[in-house]
């Protein structure tokens, strides 16, 4: 089989990722919920008129965020699959991977009260 050429190869791969995007937007409550908090973080922007620095502080939170959460729904299908019996080794694996979630979350919840609570009070 002949190999595609370059810009093909790329296109498919960014509908792969599309696809994947979708459904994690379809399928995972944890990542709607974060879709809604960005919603919210990125209308309170607009509302609050942030500044270009607060604009990309909060956007990269949003990113690794919603980044993080869809890499930890990957690594607990993947482990699901690899063992669908409860397995402690596993469960290590998946409370690493939540662990990371949460770090970044409590960093993107911190950048969002200093950005927001100066305006709020």
């Amino acid at each position: 089989m002949p190999k595609e050429p370059f810009l093909i190869n790329r296109i498919k791969s960014v509908g792969f990722a599309f696809k994947g995007l979708f459904l994690l937007l379809r399928t995972e409550a944890s990542i709607k919920i974060q879709f809604v908090i960005a919603l919210l973080v990125t209308g309170a922007g607009f509302y609050f008129e942030i500044s270009k620095t607060e604009w990309m502080l909060q956007l990269f939170a949003i990113g690794m965020v919603m980044g993080i959460e869809g890499m930890n729904t990957a690594i607990e299908k993947l482990s699901d699959y690899v063992q669908p019996e409860q397995d402690p080794k596993i469960g290590f694996i998946k409370d690493i991977s939540a662990g990371a979630v949460m770090v970044v979350s409590l960093i993107a919840s911190i950048v969002g009260l200093m950005i927001y609570l100066p305006k709020i009070i």
